[in-house]
């Protein structure tokens, strides 16, 4: 944890990377003040510097980290030994006071490093010129740039090196707290700084660990550590930046497992752009990632893939850690690993998990690796890894309603529910198919094609629908076509002369519709002529029991038609006019 005050309008430093293994760290870099600044003086910088790297035979380069900082807003774009180079990460900071900006930058400069070895490395193309006359007035002009080298050797001990970085400015302090430490042994444990602008004639900071100890030495007084000093090249002579080195061995002991650094000055300017901590740990440090889940329609039992790993560590982790598994945050399985993990291994696990119904189907899943926190390790806070799950389930729709036509005869009608097949989504992209099974339309086999003129031969008819959605999930519903028997159309003309047309009294949507009717015809003097009924042909024009050929003269006629249906109560009744 770090936290930070004083006169600023900065980037706070923050942890960046962390490295465990057999490292160590060194700084390489120089200053383009020709000396050091102050109210007007000096009246230019240089545009390049260089510096030599000679790291010890057996050292490796892990990382190389190129900082650059200077006056004004930035200079992104720079030369290292004749390559161009551009910033990766940039920070800013405001001295209040003059509300003058400052900026520092970063490059990843490592493959160059590791191509070039030892030697000498140029910085060029930075030029900052143009500011000077706006920065002396307050004697705040410089530029400068470091390397950050972090490195391997098989005969060191296991440490830990810890990179924060950022650009944060004092006065008045600056304060860095660090936890999670387990220090094993306390050899060689050291601090490294990277700043800028620091003054050698203004003796305002101080260093202190711990709230006890003032951290000193020969080339950085008690109240004069930011002087333009080099740690790693024991000179005086870097101008308004500083490359610091304490060794931290008196200050901290086996055990303890925090460390406070108080950072102040009360009259310089200073910038703290990198911090650099190498304790000597020999922990494991478990870590996890969700590596695959597989989701089915509608289930909540989830196959997992997921790796926990003891890579960036110094000791072995446990065989029996254990796994937690969460859902949005409630603990839902558990598992552990089944062999002891040495330093870079890993292990990949597969379970099945169920998910509750109480958790909805939006949810985080979570993995810890040693969730009841049984192991320590050199960092208790990069446990877990999420993954944000959506379960998938059948596509909502909308019900559609039952459709009623008129009885064509025997329960029998046509249908159009084509529209059905827009209005049933939810969700434009949804394919909608009818069938006439519950099985067809849960194969997807069969559907319907004429859905805008379909024949149901008898009522209710069930029509099924099959309305699919993302993944492949589908819902199924139904409706059901019904009919009614919808009003007859009476032909009031009777032409019973043999010629197909008007040859007998046709009621339209009457026959085999409403089965039970009675119809009555009489003639103008209200005698009884003919009934029928379902059964009996329609009448022709003849007279029931009528005299000589029984045919009903020419004229005016009546009938009465009960048609005996609930929706139906009375009788109809008219005229019709019979003409041979």
């Amino acid at each position: 944890m770090l936290f930070f005050s004083g006169e600023s309008a900065a980037q706070n430093v923050a942890l960046y990377e962390q490295f465990a293994g057999r490292y160590d760290f060194t700084f390489v870099g120089n200053t383009l003040n020709p000396a050091e600044n102050g109210v007007e003086w000096p009246t230019y910088i240089l545009t390049s510097s260089s510096a030599d790297l000679n790291l010890n035979p057996g050292d490796s380069v892990l990382r190389a980290y190129l900082y650059w900082a200077g006056s004004g807003t930035g200079d992104f774009d720079i030369k290292l030994n004749g390559v161009d180079i551009t910033a990766q990460r940039t920070f800013s900071t405001q001295q209040l006071s003059s509300e003058k900006f400052f900026f520092s930058a970063f490059c990843d400069v490592t493959d160059l490093v590791l191509a070039t070895g030892n030697g000498i490395y140029t910085v060029s193309d930075f030029d900052l010129n143009h500011l000077v006359n706006e920065y002396n007035d307050n004697g705040t002009n410089f530029a400068g740039w470091a390397i950050l080298i972090v490195y391997e050797n098989s005969n060191l001990p296991l440490n830990q090196v810890s990179i924060y970085d950022g650009l944060q400015n004092v006065p008045t302090s600056l304060e860095i707290n660090l936890t999670n430490l387990y220090v094993l042994d306390n050899q060689n444990s050291k601090a490294g700084f990277i700043a800028w602008e620091g003054d050698a004639g203004l003796p305002t900071e101080t260093f202190i660990i711990n709230d006890i100890y003032t951290l000193s030495n020969t080339l950085n007084p008690a109240d004069n550590v930011f002087n333009g000093t080099n740690s790693v090249t024991n000179s005086s002579d870097l101008y308004n930046m500083d490359l610091d080195i304490y060794p931290l061995d008196p200050y901290i002991q086996i055990g303890d497992t925090s460390m406070n650094f108080k950072l102040t000055s009360y009259q310089d300017f200073i910038m703290i752009n990198t911090v650099v901590i190498k304790l000597n740990n020999q922990l494991p440090d478990a870590t996890v990632s969700i590596d695959n889940f597989t989701l089915e329609c509608n289930s909540r039992e989830i196959p997992i893939e997921y790796t926990v790993y003891n890579v960036n560590s110094t000791d072995p982790l446990p065989a029996g850690t254990q796994i937690g598994i969460y859902a949005d945050g409630e603990l839902i399985a558990t598992n552990q690993t089944p062999t002891i993990l040495q330093i870079g291994e890993s292990v990949t696990l597969s379970q099945i998990v169920t998910i509750p119904d109480s958790i909805p189907i939006d949810f985080t899943l979570m993995i810890m690796a040693d969730y009841d926190t049984a192991v320590t390790e050199l960092v208790e806070t990069n446990n877990t890894d999420t993954e944000a799950i959506s379960l998938w389930v059948s596509p909502a729709f909308n019900q559609p309603q039952d459709i009623i036509n008129c009885n064509l005869g025997l329960t029998a009608a046509y249908f159009d529910f084509s529209a059905y097949e827009e209005s049933i989504k939810t969700d434009a992209t949804q394919l909608v198919s009818f069938h006439e099974s519950q099985s067809d339309a849960e194969l997807n086999l069969n559907p319907i094609t004429n859905a805008f003129n379909y024949y149901a031969a008898t009522t209710p008819h069930q029509i099924f629908v099959r309305i699919e959605g993302e993944h492949g999930c589908y819902s199924v519903t139904s409706f059901f076509l019904r009919t009614r028997n919808c009003p007859p159309i009476i032909y009031n003309a009777v032409s019973s002369n043999g010629d197909g047309l008007n040859d007998t009294f046709f009621i339209e949507g009457l026959r085999d519709i409403f089965v039970n009717f009675e119809l009555f015809v009489y003639n103008r003097w209200g005698r009884l002529i003919w009934t029928g009924n379902n059964s009996k042909p329609d009448w022709d024009g003849y007279v029931k029991d009528g005299i000589g050929n029984n045919l009903a003269p020419d004229g005016t006629y009546f009938y009465v038609l009960k048609l005996n249906d609930a929706d139906y109560p009375d009788a109809l009744t008219g005229y019709l006019y019979l003409n041979h």
